[in-house]
């Protein structure tokens, strides 16, 4: 047997992918904590450059790949076995080391959710280049998704890369051709920009942001247009669900805004997954 063939068996490919999910996502924590602040900096600083004024003289946040994790409440510095993904939380009871304040669910979370995705798409996909492509589809929809989902911004910084990577990787092709990639490009953004505008035309108010148009048109690059209807319909039912969960859980009503973007990523992931079986599905319910 080739020294490298035992990564294409299912069981070490899928618990690779997923002890290899569980570290990504520690990064991915560090990614929609810290991107977010960073931007924020950086438009500050552009909006102070546009209107001739003098920023104010305040540190830039840290960056997201050299600066040392630390705990946000005391700033003390983590130590390496504090980081180890998943593990480093239970062992501490999800509370600081020296402050002992709290410690969010999110870092465990992201990490556990991160890993399954990974597993997941490592059983479904195989050994090869789609899985390559798969996981970096997957971990960008979860940091977009959690960036979303507690700022309720969708960075261009995610949206667009996937968007190109999707059109690039159909010169392959992988998973769709270019004509589809582009028509589902297209087609993805232009269906909920209409939506944004007719919206707005009739009452005023806007339902979404412009990150759900690019990362729908993301989503239409990687899957094609023939994607986008169940994507839509599935984000829609998901959002209802849980959304209305959220909202119910905290006391508010339904003009209170929530996020989309993470909706329509767990759809998109969803249909790209499990698409093929998804619609096999549906036509034997249905006699199709």
């Amino acid at each position: 047997m080739d020294e490298m063939a035992w990564l294409a068996q299912p069981a070490p490919l899928i618990a690779l992918c997923g002890l290899l999910g569980l570290i990504v996502g520690s990064f991915l924590n560090v990614v929609i904590l810290r991107l977010p602040a960073r931007l924020e900096h950086s438009w500050r600083l552009q909006a102070h450059e546009f209107l001739g004024t003098t920023p104010a003289d305040a540190p830039a946040p840290p960056d997201l790949v050299v600066a040392a994790s630390h705990c946000p409440h005391c700033k003390h510095k983590l130590a390496p076995w504090d980081n180890i993904p998943l593990i480093g939380w239970l062992l501490l009871r999800g509370r600081c080391r020296y402050c002992k304040a709290a410690i969010s669910i999110q870092y465990p979370l992201v990490e556990l959710l991160t890993g399954i995705a990974s597993a997941v798409v490592a059983w479904q996909f195989g050994y090869g280049w789609t899985l390559l492509m798969a996981l970096v589809f997957t971990w960008m929809l979860i940091a977009a998704s959690g960036i979303d989902f507690r700022t309720q911004l969708l960075p261009d910084q995610l949206t667009l890369p996937l968007l190109w990577l999707g059109l690039l990787i159909s010169l392959v092709p992988l998973f769709v051709d270019a004509p589809t990639a582009i028509l589902g490009a297209a087609i993805g953004y232009l269906s909920l920009w209409s939506v944004f505008w007719l919206f707005k035309l009739l009452t005023g108010k806007e339902g979404m942001g412009y990150g759900d148009f690019k990362l729908l048109g993301a989503l239409g690059a990687w899957m094609g247009a023939a994607s986008l209807l169940p994507i839509i319909l599935m984000s829609s039912l998901i959002g209802a669900v849980i959304g209305g969960t959220i909202l119910a859980v905290r006391g508010k009503d339904r003009s209170t805004p929530i996020p989309f973007g993470p909706f329509i990523a767990a759809a998109g992931w969803t249909w790209f997954v499990f698409g093929d079986r998804l619609l096999v599905h549906y036509r034997a319910l249905f006699g199709f």
